[in-house]
């Protein structure tokens, strides 16, 4: 890749003629963020839309167009597959987009996916960004499908580095893979804090946690998609040093940035795996704290049911002497009882062995 030859060398398709002036190309629209040529690594313009930049750069072969694209139209793809001879694959992954980061080489050219992330921290949740980048012997194309990265800073602070952007497009390439490894590091600070508030609010019985250790769940599954394929992409963009003769500063600047990518995506595998573990130990006191309330229901309920058979117990030997004395309290003639000199103590006793017996028969039964 480091290998720079005349655009005419590699270029399969004709230059496009230009297009009448009354009709606007479909090119020149504001998904161009920023589009630069650079000549001994320093700028040299800034052509305000796609078609200045090709025609400048015809003009000077020996210089590098940077083009940052945010979501462009199928028209702006196209546009550049004609001119730098980007492969149909490649441009219609780059339209969809929903790509897991890869790296691919057609010809000349790399084709290289990316999944940048950052975290937010009002809503404590992890966003992904989607980076598709074109990298040509004097071209890089960067095409943006979500807010990160911000490469605005990439660009700067290679700027202020000439000697390395005069490496050319693979000085880039390695410079933007910093930033997007670099933008991972406050993210796993981020889910780092949050495991911390998780583990807390677990053992402190927040029946919200549950949902909370699931969407954290989710976004580890998407942050393992963004960076396991990292460590793949950098070992065999390392491979490749002595096939296409990389500058050896490039080599130590890469294989940095693939220590870095290792330990995070270590680092995620652990929070994947921490996550499951708590996802288990919350599962194992929810259904501890069910089944002591389940406990206390069933003994609220049997001290209930003790209450009641007392109550019961009690009513019936109530009960029984009121019904002796209704009996004898109808005052009708025929009542033999009533002219008994007897009946009254009869009565009495009456009602004694009755509630005494039905003492006896419940404190049997274990009612009183």
């Amino acid at each position: 890749m480091s290998d720079r030859r005349p655009r005419a060398a590699w270029r399969r398709h004709p230059e496009p003629q230009p297009e009448p002036a009354s009709e606007p190309r479909a090119t020149d629209r504001s998904s161009v963020v920023q589009a630069s040529l650079y000549r001994d690594g320093r700028r040299v313009s800034s052509p305000a839309t796609l078609a200045d930049t090709f025609r400048q750069l015809r003009e000077h072969p020996d210089g590098m167009a940077w083009i940052g694209l945010q979501r462009p139209t199928e028209a702006e793809l196209h546009s550049l597959a004609a001119e730098f001879d980007l492969h149909e694959l490649a441009v219609e992954d780059a339209l969809e987009a929903h790509q897991r980061p890869k790296l691919e080489r057609y010809g000349d050219t790399l084709f290289v996916v990316l999944r940048a992330a950052r975290y937010l921290d009002a809503q404590e949740e992890v966003e992904f960004g989607e980076l598709h980048i074109f990298v040509g012997p004097d071209f890089l194309i960067t095409v943006r499908h979500g807010a990160a990265p911000d490469l605005s800073t990439v660009r700067r602070r290679m700027e202020e580095d000439p000697d390395l952007l005069a490496l050319g497009p693979e000085a880039v390439l390695y410079a933007i893979l910093d930033a997007v490894v670099d933008g991972y590091a406050p993210v796993v600070a981020g889910v780092q804090n949050d495991i911390d508030e998780i583990e807390t609010e677990v053992f402190g019985g927040d029946p919200a946690v549950s949902r909370r250790i699931y969407e954290l769940s989710r976004e580890m599954v998407e942050f393992q998609r963004a960076t396991r394929p990292l460590v793949g992409m950098l070992h065999g963009l390392m491979a490749g040093f002595a096939k296409y003769g990389t500058d050896e500063e490039l080599q130590r600047y890469l294989r940095d940035v693939a220590d870095h990518v290792t330990h995070t995506s270590e680092r995620v595998d652990g929070f994947r795996q921490a996550l499951t573990d708590i996802l288990t130990v919350n599962a194992t006191l929810v259904t501890q704290q069910q089944n002591a309330e389940m406990r206390a229901l069933a003994e609220a309920g049997f001290e209930q049911n003790e209450e009641i058979k007392k109550i019961s117990a009690w009513a019936a030997i109530l009960f029984a002497p009121t019904l002796v004395g209704t009996i004898y309290g109808m005052n009708f003639d025929n009542m033999p009882e009533l002219h008994w000199a007897g009946g009254y103590p009869f009565a009495v006793v009456l009602m004694a062995v009755v509630c005494v017996s039905l003492y006896v028969v419940f404190k049997k039964k274990d009612w009183l």
